[in-house]
């Protein structure tokens, strides 16, 4: 049997849990309270731990049959706040993130360093500058497979980005907008639009 870097991610956690964290995030359809973190960003306690390789990620997520995304945050950032506190506090968007992607959390200024699908490695702040990422939160929707992204420039990596704060409605609807997979043949303005009242 192969040891995976997710194995060893997921026992962490649940010895963490045995360690006498609360397991009410996974008690029934209330979603959990997002932990304040040291370095002043609010985080889901369902959001992926990684080691920062975006291939691994992304291959990891496509073998549970779920999409990739990255969320970037800033500290203080108000709009950062309110997705966690208004957007993941509804339980049927929370339930549907979870069910369909790895959310992938990283800080728009931040020092932790990144492995990008063509190898190289930056800070989070260098690769947030490499994809043009410039507004908090930003929610970048990747394909489904990580080997073709190797030869693409960093924005034509993207099937869709949520640059900045969505109300809950829309929100919820550029996750099923990426799940779908309808931006093949639309825009998110039009699958918005299409969507019954």
């Amino acid at each position: 049997m192969t040891i995976t870097r997710r194995d060893i991610l997921l026992c962490s956690a649940a010895s963490a849990l045995a360690a006498g964290f609360s397991t009410a995030a996974f008690a029934g359809d209330a979603p959990a309270d997002p932990i304040l973190t040291d370095d002043g960003l609010y985080k889901e306690p369902w959001f992926l731990e990684s080691f920062l390789v975006l291939p691994e990620d992304l291959e990891d997520a496509h073998k549970e049959g779920k999409r990739f995304v990255i969320m970037w945050e800033l500290k203080g950032c108000p709009y950062c706040k309110e997705t966690h506190f208004v957007n993941f506090a509804r339980p049927d968007i929370s339930n549907y993130v979870k069910a369909n992607f790895e959310v992938l959390q990283l800080n728009i200024i931040g020092s932790r360093k990144v492995t990008d699908f063509d190898g190289q490695e930056l800070s989070e702040k260098e690769l947030a500058a490499k994809y043009g990422v410039r507004f908090t939160p930003t929610f970048q929707f990747f394909a489904e497979r990580a080997g073709p992204l190797k030869k693409l420039e960093p924005q034509k990596r993207e099937v869709a980005r949520a640059p900045g704060y969505l109300r809950p409605d829309d929100f919820v609807a550029m996750f099923k907008y990426v799940r779908e997979k309808a931006y093949r043949d639309k825009s998110f303005g039009d699958y918005v639009k299409a969507l019954p009242s």
